[in-house]
């Protein structure tokens, strides 16, 4: 149905893509690999959302990578169905949903390793190399889980990941001394995959 209404399988995989995974920036490649198309497809379809506002592009790199504008004047109702849609449990999506790893399914992964509060993506992840970190982990977690989540994703994204796992009282006195690490990691351009206690509550509009 939704097919249907968006014109093309390959367009709507995309926009699950990019509006279940904000803040991340995919360059053509890694974007057929993760949707599963022709890369042929894949070109004429971004082409179309970059003309029609729906992603921005940035070639300050080697590579032309592409994002969600989230400035793009339909971009909330657009959001309640792309992205809310992933939200629900990944082995209830259905369609094209399910094809297309997005922060939902990652959330459900990350609460496997233990009681976590936080998780979010930055640094590499964002294309923001101003950050040392590009995954933040806060909570009660298994380390050996979480390691085992960063090698998956490692996997996944075709290079090494660099992690950090702090508990709550760690980050909570960070925040209150004005820690430098911590300063980065909050004016850091992120992805919040989980954020239990709000602590990037601010930061997330």
């Amino acid at each position: 149905m939704i097919e249907q209404l968006f014109g093309s399988k390959t367009r709507v995989k995309l926009l699950y893509l990019f509006f279940g995974n904000p803040n991340r920036s995919f360059y053509v490649r890694e974007i057929t690999r993760k949707i599963d198309e022709q890369i042929n497809s894949v070109r004429r379809e971004l082409a179309n959302l970059l003309s029609a506002g729906l992603i921005s592009s940035d070639n300050s790199t080697n590579r032309l990578y592409y994002e969600v504008n989230q400035k793009y004047e339909f971009y909330k109702p657009l959001n309640a169905i792309f992205g809310n849609a992933a939200a629900a449990e990944p082995d209830k999506q259905e369609g094209e949903a399910a094809d297309v790893s997005t922060a939902a399914t990652d959330a459900k992964r990350w609460k496997s390793a233990g009681n976590i509060s936080a998780v979010i993506y930055t640094g590499r992840l964002t294309r923001d190399e101003q950050v040392n970190t590009d995954i933040v982990v806060v909570g009660d977690a298994n380390p050996t889980k979480v390691e085992n989540l960063v090698k998956a994703m490692e996997a996944s994204e075709g290079g090494e990941l660099r992690y950090v796992i702090l508990t709550l009282s760690e980050v909570q006195y960070r925040h209150q001394v004005r820690d430098r690490f911590w300063g980065q990691i909050e004016t850091a351009k992120k992805q919040i995959i989980i954020d239990k206690d709000q602590l990037f509550e601010e930061r997330k509009g």
